[in-house]
C-alpha cells in the first residue's frame, strides 16, 4: 500500500533550509526530526533557486505556473475531444 505524502508547513522548510545552510547536514538533520535527509537536501535546493542563488531548475512560482498551464492544457483538449464527437 502506498504512503500517504505528508506536508510540512513553510516555516518549518525555512527552518531546516536555515539550519543546513548554517552547517548542520540533512542527514543528522533527518536523524533529528522526521523528513528524510533526502528531503531536506530538495529544500535546500528549491530555496537556493528560489533565490537564485542557483540556476539548475524552476524557481517554485514558475514550477506552480507551469504545473496550472499543464491542467487547464489537458481539460481544454477533453473539451475539444467531447465537442469534436458530439459535431460527428
Amino acid at each position: 500500500m502506498a504512503q500517504e505524502k505528508k506536508t510540512y508547513p513553510a516555516e518549518f522548510k525555512r527552518r531546516m533550509v536555515e539550519l543546513v545552510r548554517a552547517g548542520r547536514s540533512p542527514k543528522e538533520l533527518a536523524k533529528e526530526f522526521e523528513p528524510s535527509a533526502n528531503t531536506i537536501r530538495k529544500w535546500a535546493t528549491q530555496a537556493d533557486i528560489d533565490e537564485g542563488l542557483r540556476a539548475d531548475g524552476l524557481p517554485t512560482a514558475e514550477r506552480n505556473e507551469l504545473r496550472e498551464l499543464r491542467r487547464e492544457n489537458k481539460q481544454l483538449k477533453l473539451e475539444r475531444e467531447i465537442l469534436g464527437k458530439a459535431a460527428a
